[in-house]
């Protein structure tokens, strides 16, 4: 695995979004444990409970509420988690484009839960702001 890229305009030139298959679901869960059938790709613990992002039919199979329904974009580059400016830089982009955007950073990727139906739109003005970034050095 490549060294992970700090420098902004390199990761906007190399971020590469791709859109995963499936649709996923924002749920909390109050007593924060998750019920073995659950597969969450994320979790996170507040105050108020525990929040799941889970393949939409687990929720609907385990009788969760459903907060939002997301798509799933990971941005392919190995983004380092110091890496200044990338948040801000791809949020700015979704919201110019009218488009809510959910952000979870993991150790080699940042993946971004935007609603559902806007998955073509995010996708599309996503791939503009990596083409505003330029080529990449070395190639014309």
């Amino acid at each position: 695995m490549g060294h992970a890229v700090s420098n902004l305009a390199e990761l906007l030139r190399s971020m590469q979004p791709v859109l995963n298959r499936g649709v996923y679901a924002f749920a909390t869960l109050p007593a924060g444990r998750v019920p073995d059938r659950l597969v969450p790709i994320a979790t996170f613990r507040e105050r108020e409970g525990l929040t799941l992002i889970v393949e939409e039919p687990q929720a609907q199979d385990a009788g969760l509420a459903v907060l939002f329904r997301a798509a799933w974009i990971t941005l392919s580059v190995h983004s380092d988690l110091h890496a200044v400016g990338l948040t801000a830089a791809v949020a700015t982009a979704l919201a110019e484009a009218g488009i809510s955007c959910n952000v979870v950073a993991a150790a080699h990727h940042d993946h971004l839960f935007v609603p559902v139906e806007s998955a073509s739109r995010a996708i599309a003005a996503l791939q503009a702001l990596q083409e505003r970034a330029g080529p990449e050095p070395g190639t014309a």
